[in-house]
Formats: structure tokens, C-alpha cells, sequence
């Protein structure tokens, strides 16, 4: 195996070109849009195979995916925060369409305020559309995240499209040494596309995407993606069972760091979750038993893995770099769905807020968390009500913002 430094989004094309893709509609928008600059190069270059069409909008492009994978053809596509929300409705088009693609996505906070940084707002939006869901720490796990995305979404008892995350900036341009494996042993793990629902042939039409005017009929189709999802959920364990013996590198639904006697659990994901570590690691050092989960495969949820690595704690804190208004944290709801019924759940679980628009962690956040963890139960009402990740400093700050603002708003009334 050859190893390079290579970037977040670097590592996403060399996913795309070991795959071995046919197809690549493409819009640019930053911060992704160095991936589609690379397969460009390469396929001028002739190092690539595959035919890229630069399209009119993030709607057209995933348009163009999606009908391109019902002729039976391997579909890569990329985009990033407000791509993702325009082109929405063919979010929910393609799984209907039962067909299988990748899709990159580099996570990038949604407007307004319009900002460059990262949240999970944008890949999060989608996560009831009926695409598959794999979140990535690292460029190493970018790159293998997309072979393996491709084994899961192709599989006949899945037939779902998937979305491989990571964070803008944080992971898109951070550099870190990749292990790029010889195409001969891709392609042992991830033979050429050969489709056996949707392909193209004159002998053999078909019609996709009919009108379903039953109710009856439409609760049939809908409820046999969510089966696909249930069956990718066996599906990954195999998989990625089958990519450790291949490439060496095992990666299953969640990650579990630092956790063997652990009392207390962070619960994070994607690139920032390396910040938890660090954190963690310093804690242990003060003698805290304390560890990190990070989630990885958030569609299909793991609902049963997070149960086996959660029960029996002393406490629990969710860390959602996402915020639904009017509710808090996505992931915090999501899980306390899948411990609620169980007799020995965490008596302490705790929502926090952070990382909105790329804000970092600060190492007195993490003592903040564990020692409320540790402080013991707390009311039901206050328990479910996150804790924003928000400084004084950054509060004033904030203020002084606003009351320049105001000046300066009197003052042109003046």
C-alpha cells in the first residue's frame, strides 16, 4: 500500500477513483469543492475512466445522480451545507427510487448567519430522507468510509443511496498521512457494479418513479425502505468484518474509546470527537473514569449497540454539534429513544450544545461536563433541557457587538 498526505477532501476523490465510478454529476461550493477539482484533473489526465458533467444547481446534480444510477451505472456525487438543502427534494427521490450512489457530503453550518465553518445541521436535515449515514473522524476513514459505503448501498437487501460526512476545514483541509490501497485488492473487496434492479436495456424496459395513487400501496413502498435500512444494520457488521481482513482496518457503528471501566461517557461524533479524546485522555490521567462514544453509522441507528455500550453507566452526556430549535440536540433525543425502557439506563444523561458553526472545544468544558455528571441525578424537566457550550467572554462579547449595532442604528435615524 502507498501512503500520502492527503486532505479530508483529497481522500473522498481518491474514494471515488479506487471505486472505480462511471459517473460524477458535479456544482461546486465550498468547502467541498477540492473533490471535484481532483477527479477533474484525473479524468482529463485519463488516470480516471469515468464521464463528469458540471450541472446548473445542487438540484440538477443529484437529479442527474439519481437517474443515473437507476441505468445501472456506479454514481458519485459531493456537495456541502446549503448544496445539500437545495437540492432536497431529490433527497427523498432517489432512496424511492430504490437505486444506490455516494454521496460525500462536507459538513458546513447553514445559513443564516451564513458561515464557512462546520456543523451537522446540513447532513442531519437529511437523515429521514432514506439515504444511509456514515460520519468520518478522519481522512483515512473518509477514504475507506466510501468503499465501504459502496459495498452496503449496492448490497440487493439494501438498494439505498448513501451520504459519507465529514467535517469542513476541521477534516476537508487538514492533511494526515492515508494508506491508499492497490486497486487489485479494491477490487477484491469491492467488485465493478453489476445491478440487478435498475439498469438500462432495450430488452428489458422498466418504469421508475410511477405515480402511487393507493395509500395502501405507498405505505407498502415506504415501509420496504425502512426493511433495506434494518437489513444494512447486519449488513455493516459484515462488512466491515470482511474490510479488516482485507485492508486491516476495522470500523463498526459506533467507536468505543477509553470505555472497558468507564463510569462516565461523552457521547460525540465525526472530526470532533478527536478533541474528546485528547480531553478524555487528560481526565484519565487525573485518575476520572471517564470515556468517549463516537457515533459513526447514524442511518441505520444503532440503537442496539448504543444500548450494550451505555447501560450500567453513572452518566451519560450527549454532545450534538447541531441544534433543532425548539428542541435541542438530534442526537440526544435520538438516543435517550433507544435507552428509554431500559431497567439500568444511565440515571444521569445530560444534552449539550457546541460546536455550532466551528466552534471549538475548550478543555474546561469537558471538566464542566463530567463534573455535572458527577454531581449526581437532577430534576426530569432540567435533565432534557440542553446546556449550550457558551463562555462568558463570548457573551459579552456578543453584547458589545450589539450594543455598536444599536449606535450605529440611532445614529442613522439621527
Amino acid at each position: 500500500m502507498a501512503r500520502e498526505m492527503l486532505t479530508g477532501n483529497s481522500a473522498a476523490a481518491w474514494g471515488a477513483r479506487l471505486a472505480e465510478v462511471d459517473y460524477v454529476p458535479a456544482f461546486p461550493i465550498t468547502p467541498q469543492t477540492e473533490i471535484i477539482e481532483t477527479l477533474v484533473r484525473w479524468i482529463q489526465a485519463r488516470e480516471m475512466s469515468a464521464r463528469m458533467v458540471t450541472m446548473d444547481s445542487e438540484h440538477s446534480m443529484l437529479t442527474a445522480a439519481g437517474t443515473a444510477a437507476a441505468t445501472g451505472v456506479r454514481v458519485f456525487t459531493a456537495t456541502s451545507s446549503q448544496g445539500l438543502v437545495y437540492g432536497f427534494e431529490m433527497l427523498y427521490v432517489i432512496p424511492g427510487l430504490r437505486v444506490p450512489l455516494v454521496l460525500v457530503n462536507v459538513s458546513r453550518a447553514l445559513s443564516h448567519p451564513i458561515t464557512l465553518e462546520p456543523d451537522h445541521n446540513d447532513v442531519l436535515s437529511a437523515r429521514d430522507t432514506g439515504f444511509l449515514q456514515i460520519h468520518a473522524e478522519s481522512c483515512q476513514e473518509v477514504l475507506d468510509s466510501i468503499l465501504m459505503a459502496y459495498r452496503l448501498a449496492e448490497n440487493p437487501r439494501v438498494l439505498l443511496p448513501a451520504i459519507v460526512n465529514l467535517d469542513g476545514f476541521y477534516l476537508s483541509f487538514t492533511r494526515e498521512a492515508v494508506e491508499l490501497p492497490s486497486l487489485e485488492k479494491v477490487r477484491a473487496f469491492l467488485p465493478h457494479y453489476q445491478a440487478t434492479y435498475a439498469h438500462l436495456g432495450c430488452g428489458t424496459p422498466m418504469a421508475l418513479g410511477a405515480a402511487v395513487l393507493n395509500p395502501s400501496h405507498y405505505t407498502y413502498f415506504k415501509y420496504q425502505m425502512h426493511r433495506a435500512m434494518e437489513n444494512a444494520t447486519e449488513l455493516h457488521q459484515e462488512i466491515a468484518a470482511e474490510f479488516a481482513d482485507v485492508f486491516g482496518r476495522r470500523y463498526g457503528a459506533v467507536e468505543e474509546y477509553q470505555l472497558d471501566d468507564a463510569d462516565y461517557v461523552i457521547v460525540m461524533t465525526n472530526s470532533f470527537a478527536s478533541m474528546g479524546k485528547v480531553e478524555v485522555q487528560r481526565l484519565r490521567q487525573e485518575g476520572k473514569k471517564i470515556g468517549l462514544l463516537r457515533l459513526r453509522l447514524l442511518r441505520p441507528f444503532p440503537h442496539l449497540e448504543i444500548q450494550r455500550v451505555l447501560s450500567g453507566r453513572k452518566g451519560v452526556a450527549v454532545v450534538d454539534q447541531n441544534i433543532s430549535v425548539g428542541k435541542g440536540g438530534i442526537l440526544y433525543s435520538e438516543i435517550a429513544s433507544a435507552l428509554y425502557g431500559l431497567t439500568n439506563r444511565p440515571p444521569v444523561f445530560l444534552s449539550f450544545i457546541g460546536g455550532l458553526g466551528g466552534r471549538r472545544f475548550r478543555p474546561d468544558e469537558f471538566n464542566l461536563m463530567l463534573a455535572l455528571l458527577e454531581a449526581g441525578p437532577i430534576r426530569p424537566e432540567e435533565m432534557a433541557r440542553p446546556y449550550l457550550l457558551f463562555t462568558e467572554r463570548e457573551c459579552r462579547e456578543m453584547q458589545r457587538f450589539i450594543a455598536v449595532a444599536r449606535a450605529e442604528g440611532e445614529s442613522y435615524e439621527a
